[in-house]
């Protein structure tokens, strides 16, 4: 398959991650810092269960929502992982350890907010009560009913709980977690997928260096940190391909984040599919305007199969 890319793919489509390089495709080419509590803010939220099926849910403490029920959930502090921060939270606001499980969805208003919801299972500890009330929670319950009928926070939390009753009957994708790997700035790794009504398949590369998949960084202006994920992704389409086809879903594969990484940077690379509906597309794929890219045939039957079944299988984005 020559100068084909297909380790980096493999580990794309297994959930893992890859280098992610200093080098970016589209604008901004040299991205910004990104840092906790100054330009983004990632958030968690978990879904768990009991064995007679009933869902955790914590009674607010803030007095913005004092008594209000909702899922465990929180701020992402400096220096912290993903994982350990839904364990943080779920143990402070409940007095539950757990195990995520599977991230549900990724939730997000542009670089600037992003949330990730997870499915989780408790491992041990003991439900607060309303003795144990402290800034974080009032107390936990879990709750047999339906959520609707306790006063909510927010109503925000009922798509999630209908993803994560999904899951648990019919998976929609592979157990989905964060890896641990370095990424120092805010950027999505993109497996662009184009097929024909003959069912040729075409995937979109980067060329500068080794051949991988395009890394496009987020741009951290203010209005950039607001705009949706898929911006930098469009810009890129538009800007390097002259395409601007009406795009589908955005799907995530998988991420990739360290705590304290270089400079201090909390950043992260997201692994994305970007589905192009069929009627966008003619029997070739545009020719790229900018030659660091190239569009890649993959006539690998076992390859090609892969790639097809696991761009229908993945987390949802939501905008």
């Amino acid at each position: 398959m020559g100068d084909a890319p297909v380790p980096e793919l493999e580990a794309v489509l297994d959930g893992g991650g890859w280098d992610v390089g200093t080098t970016f495709e589209g604008s901004p080419a040299t991205p910004g810092p990104v840092r906790l509590g100054r330009n983004v803010c990632y958030v968690v939220l978990a879904v768990l269960f009991n064995q007679e099926d009933a869902v955790l849910l914590v009674q607010e403490a803030k007095p913005e929502c004092r008594g209000r029920w909702y899922l465990p959930a929180g701020r992402m502090e400096p220096g912290e992982g993903i994982e350990a921060a839904l364990r943080r939270e779920v143990r402070e606001e409940s007095g539950l350890d757990c195990e995520p499980l599977t991230l549900l969805a990724l939730e997000e208003r542009g670089p600037a907010w992003i949330r990730f919801a997870f499915l989780a299972r408790a491992t041990g500890g003991t439900l607060k009560t309303l003795e144990e009330a402290d800034a974080e929670s009032l107390q936990a319950t879990w709750w047999p009913g339906d959520p609707r009928s306790l006063p909510l926070r927010s109503l925000d939390i009922l798509p999630v709980l209908e993803l994560a009753t999904r899951y648990r009957q019919s998976p929609a994708h592979p157990p989905t977690l964060p890896r641990e790997l370095p990424c120092s700035p805010l950027c999505l790794r993109l497996l662009l997928p184009f097929s024909n009504a003959a069912g040729d398949l075409w995937l979109l590369l980067a060329t500068a260096g080794t051949p991988h998949l395009p890394v496009v960084a987020c741009g951290t202006s203010r209005s950039e940190l607001r705009a949706g994920l898929r911006s930098p992704l469009l810009r890129l389409l538009r800007d390097r391909l002259a395409w601007e086809p009406q795009p589908g879903a955005l799907g995530l594969l998988g991420l990739q984040h360290r705590p304290g990484g270089l400079g201090d940077n909390d950043g992260i690379c997201f692994n994305v599919v970007l589905s192009i509906p069929p009627a966008s597309q003619r029997d070739e794929p545009p020719e790229p305007r900018d030659p660091a890219l190239r569009w890649w045939p993959v006539r690998e039957e076992r390859l090609r199969g892969r790639v097809l079944q696991r761009i229908r299988a993945t987390v949802p984005v939501r905008s």
